[in-house]
């Protein structure tokens, strides 16, 4: 049998024995919240709420009132729902039915969750309008004929974001907020994420109701207590692993990727792989955003795309924790690095099942079907896929899974997730057949309007005071190289250029001498060089490098190549140290000055030195170590690449003649030693051409006859 609302009402009006009244919206509204106001006085006082149900239509009619003081004050909705649905139990002596109890609940529910979402926004003023508008009083006005039966009852309960009364309450917030000059787009982002978060509060209050609802409805109270725990598992991951991300520093600077980041810029790619040149740019938060929030493409899996350096992780980082703070819990992020994956499953959600350690997703066989939370997975870095991970599962069977993944979202309305997944442009060129629902985006240089936008950034970090426009005036001025101006449209490599020259270490002259294939070259060296000898260096001459780790820098250099190494041969993204530590064992230099750096710093002495550059801890493997960006490694492999050619190439005189320094054998050994793990990127190749190519000199002749193992 349905009951209308207004039925409803007038049965606690009943039950508490209180009349008929007036019901004008602002004396309803200052009704409901004084009631709060006495109950969170005196909540041992029950019967000091007669007014309420005397001279309101609804608990909503709180929304009549100024935001601020329903925000503000801390009121506390849910549990005046529950002392209203008790005391009328005592007074009746009558359990409430499902009808009674959810509407008296779902409301209050409403209520705390308009009063979190909202303390969200602290700058924005919610009563810029004091008049109430007669909207809003037609809204709560139509409240009263909403009819609830025991089936709608149950949905609101279920999943109450989709539920009859979600639209309604929906339609008198929106009416509210139409009077705080908020734009219409925000007004309805907000009022579905009350309508998604106020699930939690039904739950909250039905597990603290106890025993005055335990006759109306299933699940048991451990069902929902295990509810609860997973919304709680939801805000601790998202504060641990998604909120903290921005404020990681940067290398090993004072400052955090935050303090420095400017929204990217990025255009459209077709389904050949070409980058469509006509449209302006678009702003790359902006494009996600627009189609995260349309429900009509949700067969679209967002992939972002761009070479190294372009600030393809720092944007996930970013856009994971804007859509934490204010999309969820419409759309809650899950960021994860795939080279962190260490296996895969023939299905994406079953490698996500089987990887993810988060306690929601253990805990919860049905985490992907819950219809009161939907996931937004940022796969960053699908280029990065180890290498041991893919014996069942490469590239193209992964984007497969994803693509299939996203295809399931669409069609079955329980699941309704998104998927944006980052890479290299160059890691899709071997994959003959990309599915059809690849929206890419690739990302474009910084322009010279977002350059400038990152150096008054730069320039606001204490460290960086008065430093900035000299360089910014280098950067536009003709004595700067076409190709460094290029080069310093990359974020990474901008930043190198800032630092270094903040740091007196940026070498103009080689700049302005450097062709379009050494700019980079020249940077990267610049860089290692300013990272071995003065990134640390104090005002008193102590470089804290030699400190840290006792090694001089042509040895710390000596190290990190060889770490290189070892990352590249097992797979681009992490090595162990057992690895590293048994190259290291075949140079007599390095085993002298690490047993001599153990004296003083013990068995931990190569992680140590390690430690002090760019070069961090492998989450995945204990013992293990990665490059915080990979180019580094890949340029000193390319590095080393270069020192092995022309060493092969090299004579010593002798009393029989000239003689080749390294022995056809050994240089067999260090060709299979140095490429026998696979091929090289096409990154390491461009590194190595730069290196190879500044040298005018190298004997290009010699290193083919020796390739060919002709005699000289």
């Amino acid at each position: 049998m349905n009951k209308r609302l207004s039925q409803t009402w007038q049965k606690f009006r009943q039950s508490f024995s209180v009349g008929e009244s007036l019901n004008t919206t602002v004396e309803t509204g200052k009704a409901v919240l004084e009631a709060a106001k006495t109950f969170q006085e005196q909540s041992d006082k029950v019967e000091l709420l007669k007014p309420l149900l005397q001279n309101s239509s609804s608990l909503l009619d709180v929304l009549c009132s100024p935001l601020a003081q329903v925000v503000g004050a801390g009121l506390p909705f849910v549990p005046l729902g529950i002392a209203l649905l008790k005391f009328s139990r005592d007074i009746t002596k009558q359990d409430p039915s499902l009808e009674d109890y959810v509407f008296i609940v779902t409301q209050a529910a409403y209520l705390e969750s308009v009063k979190e979402i909202l303390s969200l926004y602290p700058s924005i003023n919610w009563d810029a309008d004091p008049n109430i508008n007669k909207a809003l009083t037609k809204q709560l006005e139509k409240l009263n004929d909403i009819e609830l039966d025991y089936q709608s009852a149950s949905n609101a309960v279920a999943c109450f974001h989709e539920s009859e009364l979600a639209k309604a309450f929906n339609q008198v917030f929106l009416a509210r907020l139409a009077a705080t000059n908020i734009p219409n787009a925000d007004a309805h982002i907000l009022t579905q994420r009350v309508a998604w978060n106020t699930h939690r509060y039904i739950i909250k209050a039905w597990i603290e109701s106890g025993d005055a609802i335990k006759n109306i409805i299933q699940p048991s109270f451990g069902e929902w207590q295990k509810e609860q725990q997973k919304f709680s598992s939801i805000d601790e991951y998202l504060k641990t692993h998604i909120a903290s991300k921005p404020l990681d520093l940067v290398f090993d600077e004072s400052f955090s990727f935050k303090d420095i980041y400017v929204p990217l810029k990025a255009k459209p790619v077709d389904n050949n792989g070409k980058i469509d040149k006509k449209p302006d740019s678009l702003d790359l938060e902006t494009w996600a955003k627009e189609i995260l929030l349309n429900p009509n493409n949700l067969e679209q899996v967002m992939f972002v795309q761009g070479g190294p350096g372009r600030g393809k992780s720092v944007f996930c980082r970013m856009f994971s924790d804007w859509v934490r703070q204010h999309l969820h819990p419409i759309w809650t992020p899950i960021l994860i690095r795939l080279r962190d994956l260490d296996s895969f499953e023939s299905r994406l959600e079953n490698t996500l099942e089987a990887e993810l350690k988060i306690s929601f997703i253990q805990n919860d066989k049905n985490w992907l079907t819950n219809k009161n939370t939907r996931f937004l997975f940022i796969l960053d870095g699908f280029d990065e896929l180890h290498i041991e991970a893919r014996t069942d599962v490469n590239l193209e069977a992964f984007i497969k899974q994803v693509s299939g993944f996203q295809d399931e979202c669409k069609n079955y309305r329980e699941m309704g997730h998104r998927v944006l997944i980052t890479g290299r442009s160059m890691s899709l060129q071997g994959i003959p057949y990309l599915p059809r629902n690849l929206e890419r985006m690739e990302i474009v240089e910084m322009e010279g309007q977002l350059q400038q936008k990152w150096l008054d950034k730069w320039e606001e970090l204490p460290a960086n005071k008065g430093k900035t426009a000299a360089f910014g005036q280098f950067l536009q001025s003709d004595k700067c190289p076409s190709e460094v101006k290029k080069l310093a449209q990359e974020p990474l490599l901008l930043y190198l250029l800032a630092a270094m020259y903040r740091d007196g270490k940026l070498a103009i002259y080689k700049l302005e001498q450097a062709s379009h294939s050494t700019a980079k070259i020249v940077i990267y060296q610049e860089a290692l060089n300013w990272v071995l000898t003065k990134q640390r260096s104090q005002t008193d001459g102590t470089n804290l490098n030699i400190e840290l780790t006792q090694q001089k820098p042509e040895d710390l250099k000596r190290i990190l190549t060889e770490a290189a190494v070892c990352v590249v041969q097992s797979g681009g993204e992490f090595a162990s140290m057992s690895m590293l530590e048994a190259r290291l064992q075949d140079d007599e230099t390095a085993k002298i000055f690490i047993e001599k750096a153990k004296e003083k710093l013990g068995n931990e002495a190569l992680k140590t030195a390690l430690a002090a550059f760019y070069i961090r801890p492998a989450d995945k493997q204990e013992g293990g170590v990665e490059f915080f960006h990979k180019s580094f490694g890949e340029f000193l492999f390319a590095e080393r690449l270069k020192a092995r050619l022309k060493a092969w190439t090299q004579y010593y005189e002798a009393e029989d003649g000239r003689q080749l320094v390294t022995a056809e054998a050994q240089m067999n050994w260090e060709i299979y030693d140095l490429l026998g793990f696979g091929k090289l990127t096409p990154e390491i190749v461009e590194y190595l051409m730069g290196l190879l190519t500044e040298n005018q000199d190298f004997p290009w002749e010699q290193l083919f006859k020796r390739g060919m193992c002709q005699k000289p």
